[in-house]
């Protein structure tokens, strides 16, 4: 079992996606209310080396000699990947190691105003910014950032990171009822990406529960109505979570061992990684697939939220 490795996870962007986990739970520059790894314990833009190159690198290693290889390696995992100030070194030796596998960033973006991040994570094929909101309010509201972090130095930094960037960028945007999607919202998020100029804008909502209680996914014909109401070809909606099933790293073991286990007792995401050994980002792809075939709910309680099997079963 790997420790800073997961998967290969079954991504709905990325295909078979052997993720790599730079930073511990859950260490981040943002606080987002929908998210599902859970609450940031540790807010921060401080960069350092959190976990260290030469454990994830000798992972790596020992990944490639024993595994067949995935479609890409994702730097994503349990918080915000830039943070670790070895993420050049880590990507430029995944590069070295198999040149022949494309590389992914997924981060909130947030860091990209320092030169020092767009330049440590340019040589990777692919890199996916997050980018909610455009004005300071609903930053505030929806992504609670750390001290220091605007809006406008946000914005600027991914737009430098596009003018330098050789790659393509994929900006994803989580629309939340009641935070980001009123009409100046959206238009000031639509000045934003022109300003940007990504390959693709692909729009996503809650698949589970996020950090608050009582949060509203947006529906399909509202992703839709966002999407006419910006007129641009490059939105769309990213797949419904349930299609993560026709993915070939799809394991039907890992699914039943979550619903035997779930089936036993109620089960936090938490309980589920400490049994089974799996990363939780792993574990949050199945629950996604779980939920939309109804196989399971969520229930809020005070030690977090709990997974159930749904009675009808």
């Amino acid at each position: 079992m790997y420790k800073y490795l997961f998967g290969p996870v079954p991504s709905r962007r990325l295909g078979m996606s052997l993720g790599v986990d730079l930073v511990p739970r859950k260490v981040c520059s943002l606080d987002c209310v929908y998210c599902e790894v859970g609450k940031t314990t540790k807010l921060t833009t401080e960069r350092r080396e959190y976990i260290r190159f030469d454990r994830v690198s000798e992972e790596l290693r020992h990944f490639f000699e024993n595994n067949p290889d995935p479609d890409y390696i994702t730097f994503s995992g349990s918080g915000e990947p830039t943070l670790n100030i070895r993420i050049g070194d880590v990507l430029h030796f995944v590069k070295k190691l198999k040149p022949g596998i494309p590389v992914a960033v997924l981060t909130n973006g947030t860091l990209l105003s320092d030169s020092n991040v767009r330049n440590d994570i340019k040589d990777a094929d692919v890199v996916l910014p997050s980018l909610d909101v455009a004005t300071e309010g609903a930053f505030n509201r929806l992504n609670r950032p750390a001290p220091g972090l605007n809006i406008d130095d946000y914005i600027q930094g991914i737009v430098d990171f596009r003018k330098e960037y050789k790659g393509e960028i994929y900006l994803e945007i989580f629309l939340l009822p009641g935070y980001n999607m009123d009409y100046d919202e959206l238009d000031a998020l639509k000045k934003a990406i022109h300003m940007i100029g990504p390959d693709s804008v692909q729009l996503n909502t809650l698949d589970r529960p996020g950090t608050l209680p009582d949060l509203k996914p947006a529906t399909t014909e509202e992703l839709e109505k966002v999407i006419e109401y910006w007129e641009m070809p490059n939105v769309e909606i990213i797949a419904a979570a349930a299609k993560r099933k026709q993915v070939l790293s799809y394991r039907k073991d890992a699914e039943d061992a979550i619903m035997e286990m779930i089936f036993r007792r109620p089960c936090t995401i938490d309980d589920i990684s400490k049994t089974l050994g799996m990363h939780i980002s792993e574990i949050n792809k199945y629950l996604d697939v779980l939920e939309a075939e109804k196989k399971i709910e969520s229930v809020h309680q005070e030690r977090g939220i709990f997974y159930k099997p749904i009675t009808t079963l």
